[in-house]
């Protein structure tokens, strides 16, 4: 047999072990969220809020306490998180946000949100106002069409 054949056979070997690695990795994460999931949802109180500022910032810089810092992986330290700062009766207090919650969540109104921990999890009202809906995200291929649609008016 010759030389490449032989490392062909040793590649699809090494591909192999590390699909069937990452499938069990996947699984036990897959597990753990769900676990976290149902735990959120038993935790979950509705709340009223004053929104004061929102912002997305790294873990380290968003002041949140030293033991939920602490107890996040490395990984989860350096990347940016939907951070809100809130009145909460007379506290105030340094939130993690949804991203979709964070993305219609009104600065300086009140609002009434579902909070488990630290963590908004849904938007139920909004003081003097109704909820805002989370904008459609516009594919790649629908700003072409309406880039394509705009020229032709153009044009004509």
């Amino acid at each position: 047999m010759p030389w490449w054949g032989i490392l062909l056979i040793v590649l699809a070997a090494v591909l192999v072990i590390l699909l069937i690695v990452l499938f069990v990795v996947g699984r036990k994460m897959q597990t753990r969220q769900a676990e976290a999931e149902k735990q959120m949802e038993m935790t979950k109180q509705q709340v009223s809020i004053l929104v004061i500022d929102k912002q997305k910032k790294k873990m380290t810089e968003a002041g949140l306490p030293d033991a939920v810092v602490q107890q996040a992986p490395f990984y989860a330290r350096k990347m940016k998180l939907p951070v809100v700062k809130a009145k909460i009766g007379p506290r105030v207090m340094t939130l993690i946000a949804d991203a979709g919650v964070y993305e219609i969540l009104p600065v300086k109104k009140t609002c009434t949100v579902m909070l488990s921990g630290m963590y908004i999890t849904e938007l139920k009202s909004v003081r003097g106002g109704s909820v805002p809906k989370l904008p459609e995200k516009k594919g790649f291929a629908q700003k072409l069409r309406k880039k394509a649609e705009s020229l032709r008016a153009k044009n004509k």
